[in-house]
């Protein structure tokens, strides 16, 4: 992957990114049809700059970090409004505040062991992603009345269990190929030091 900055793929990154105080704003001033449409936005463009990088090829350091970044940051401002609005209880936010905390370590064992940055996303950790990204906008919908909002409440729900158990068991694949690594980096025998015949023909009696 290259060290590029300005691809399309890193561009629609950064909206979404710009977007998630936007939206955060429109759910607490329950400007809901807004904050759906931006959240479509971010689901769109979510799917079109992966397919962007592939089809381009630009995939990009940065936009490894950034993609899943917009993703958290979206889940993380849905939680915090949809929670002062009393429309989800505490326990999911505990349950994905948890998985986030579990998760932390990785990225610094990771570059201890020379890979400069995180794994890559896994497809289950994706597919627990765009569950809770469904999800939210059903809920933040099923927080109004009539029949459309019922159907809305009862499919979103099914979307956020099934999207946080994902998300979990993404974590478990997560830590499963770190400690693959850890243990191939134990197993691997040391690099033997360039210098040390240098040093050890300089000591060499004449």
């Amino acid at each position: 992957m290259a060290d590029r900055i300005w691809t399309v793929p890193n561009i629609l990154s950064f909206a979404r990114l710009l977007g998630v105080p936007l939206f955060l704003w429109l759910v607490l001033v329950e400007a809901d049809w807004w904050a759906l449409g931006l959240l479509v936005f971010a689901g769109l463009s979510d799917w079109l700059d992966g397919k962007l990088a592939r089809a381009l090829n630009q995939t990009s350091r940065l936009g490894t970090v950034l993609d899943p970044a917009a993703d958290r940051l979206y889940i993380l401002a849905t939680l915090i409004g949809l929670t002062v609005r009393e429309i989800i209880p505490v326990w999911l936010i505990v349950l994905l505040v948890a998985r986030e905390v579990v998760i932390t370590p990785i990225v610094p064992i990771i570059r201890r062991l020379g890979y400069g940055g995180a794994l890559p996303v896994h497809f289950v950790g994706k597919a627990g992603t765009m569950c809770l990204l469904y999800a939210f906008p059903l809920l933040l919908l099923g927080d109004h009345d009539g029949a459309v909002a019922t159907t809305a409440k009862v499919v979103g729900w099914s979307f956020a269990i099934w999207g946080t158990a994902l998300y979990w068991w993404a974590a478990v694949l997560y830590w499963t190929q770190v400690r693959q690594l850890v243990l191939a980096d134990r197993a691997s025998p040391p690099v033997p030091d360039p210098s040390a015949g240098a040093r050890k023909g300089a000591e060499t009696p004449r």
